[in-house]
């Protein structure tokens, strides 16, 4: 059963959340609702999110602010943000959006089809991404010693072009995503893919080095 991705919408007015879930619904996610900048900083202690819809208009911390919080943090500093605001401020006020990390920056009253197209693509980005570490892990896993005794007997020519093959298969996903999210998605979706197939490549160089007749027997460049 594939867990579902969670998204926080972060607005101080309960009837903007309320308009938000009620367009976000038809992508069948957990919507998580947080009512200012602190309430979002603390659901993001102990939540992984796929993205975050940020007001900008929020009395005490603002959601310039939040962002700011939100990047300087190693856990939640690559999760996407987009900018929702009521205000339209001129290119300034646009700028300063995506100088907060934001990847993308929404007026009120937006296209509701829009902005669900919008969040689709990353939470499908956060899905294959969480499949592709899960498969990664794994092969990781095997890797480092996790070898069943059926596995044992059957030897290192029977185990090793199994796990190359899972590998490969991972590999295919991973690369068909960076085509998708180079034709339609923003740069923080592209960079994330990429530093998901770098770390595959260091998968696949530890791999390769196993193989009988290989001489490198040192470390991957860049551990998984």
């Amino acid at each position: 059963m594939v867990q579902k991705a969670k998204i926080l919408l972060v607005d101080d007015r309960p009837e903007n959340l309320l308009a938000l879930e009620a367009i976000l619904s038809a992508l069948d996610q957990t919507l998580v609702r947080a009512s200012s900048g602190e309430e979002a900083l603390k659901a993001l202690l102990t939540d992984d999110f796929a993205v975050i819809l940020l007001d900008v208009q929020m009395p005490g911390m603002d959601g310039f602010e939040t962002a700011a919080h939100i990047k300087r943090r190693e856990r939640t500093r690559d999760i996407p943000i987009i900018f929702l605001t009521a205000i339209n401020h001129g290119p300034h006020h646009t700028f300063r959006g995506y100088a907060a990390g934001a990847v993308d920056y929404i007026s009120k009253p937006f296209d509701p089809w829009v902005l669900r197209a919008k969040v689709s693509v990353f939470v499908e980005l956060h899905m294959k991404n969480v499949q592709l570490r899960e498969q990664a892990a794994l092969l990781r896993r095997e890797l480092e010693g996790g070898v069943s005794p059926a596995d044992t007997e059957r030897g290192p020519g029977g185990l090793l072009p199994e796990l190359s093959a899972r590998l490969a298969a991972v590999e295919e996903q991973a690369e068909a995503l960076s085509k998708e999210l180079a034709e339609s998605g923003g740069s923080a979706a592209v960079s994330t893919a990429a530093h998901l197939e770098r770390k595959l490549s260091g998968l696949r160089r530890a791999l390769d080095a196993l193989e009988p007749g290989s001489g490198d027997t040192g470390q991957a460049d860049e551990s998984p």
